[in-house]
C-alpha cells in the first residue's frame, strides 16, 4: 500500500493579521493545527513565512519541508498546554550539561573543550547569574542547586513559541547553556552548533569519517538551524 500524502487544494496562500496575532489562509480558509486550533503566530513574519512554505508545495503536502509550519504547530498543540512540564524538562538539562563533562585525556581533547566551553560558561555566570562548574569523567555530580534555579526562571519565562524552539535548540546540542546562548543571540549559532559536535569531531578525526554519521549530523545541524530560525521570527516585528 502506497503512504498516503494529502494533496494540494489551494491556490494562494497569504498572511492575515486577526486578533491576537497573524494567521494563514488557504484561499481565504484559515489554516488550522493538526489538533484542530486556530494556528495564530505571534509575527507577521511568521505567518508569512508559514504561508510561503504552503505555497512552495507541489501536488502532495510534504511537512518535511515545513519547518516553520511544524514549529508553529508544536508550540501550539503541544508546548501551550503544558508549558511547565516542557520548562522543567529543559531546564533539567543544566544539571548534566554537555559543557561540564570533561575528557582528562588526550590532552589536546582536553584543550578543545577549555577553548571552546569555558567562555560559555563564563557568558551563563554574568548573563543569567548562574555559574555551572566543570567536571571530569561522565559520572554525574549534581551542580549548585542556587544556579540552576536561576537558570530555571530563564527558561520558564519562555512563551510557547519561544519554547518550542528552544527545546531543540537544548535537546539537539545537549547543553542548556548552548540554548540559552542561542536564544539571546549572544554567539554565532555555527559556532554554538561547532562547540556542540566537539567531541564528535575528535572521534571523526581519530576513527576516520562514517557517512551515514555525517548525514545524521548533517540532518540535526539543520533542524538546529530551523530552529534558530523560528525563534528569530518569533520576535521580528
Amino acid at each position: 500500500m502506497s503512504e498516503w500524502a494529502a494533496k494540494r487544494f489551494w491556490t494562494a496562500a497569504s498572511a492575515e493579521e486577526v486578533e491576537g496575532g497573524h494567521a494563514v489562509r488557504l484561499d481565504g480558509r484559515a489554516v488550522k493545527t493538526p489538533a484542530k486550533a486556530a494556528l495564530v503566530v505571534p509575527s507577521r513574519a511568521m505567518a508569512e513565512a508559514i504561508a510561503e512554505e504552503w505555497q512552495a508545495q507541489d501536488e502532495r503536502i510534504d511537512p518535511r519541508t515545513m519547518p516553520v509550519t511544524r514549529g508553529a504547530n508544536a508550540a501550539i498543540d503541544r508546548v501551550r498546554p503544558q508549558h511547565g512540564e516542557v520548562a522543567d524538562m529543559l531546564a533539567a538539562y543544566g544539571d548534566s550539561d554537555l559543557l561540564c563533562y570533561r575528557a582528562d585525556a588526550p590532552a589536546e581533547l582536553v584543550e578543545r573543550q577549555e577553548a571552546a566551553w569555558d567562555p560559555l560558561l563564563d557568558w551563563a555566570a554574568e548573563a543569567c547569574g548562574a555559574r555551572l562548574a566543570p567536571r571530569t569523567g561522565v559520572m554525574h555530580e549534581g551542580q549548585d542547586p542556587a544556579a540552576l534555579e536561576r537558570l530555571r526562571t530563564e527558561v520558564h519565562a519562555l512563551d510557547a513559541f519561544a519554547l518550542a524552539a528552544f527545546h531543540d535548540l537544548v535537546s539537539l546540542t545537549g547543553s542548556l547553556v548552548l540554548g540559552l546562548a542561542a536564544e539571546r543571540k549572544a554567539f554565532d549559532p555555527e559556532a554554538l552548533w561547532a562547540a556542540s559536535r566537539i567531541d564528535e569531531i575528535w572521534q571523526q578525526e581519530l576513527w576516520g569519517e562514517d557517512e551515514d554519521a555525517l548525514a545524521a549530523a548533517e540532518a540535526k545541524r539543520l533542524a538546529y538551524l530551523d530552529a534558530v530560525r523560528f525563534l528569530s521570527l518569533t520576535r521580528s516585528a
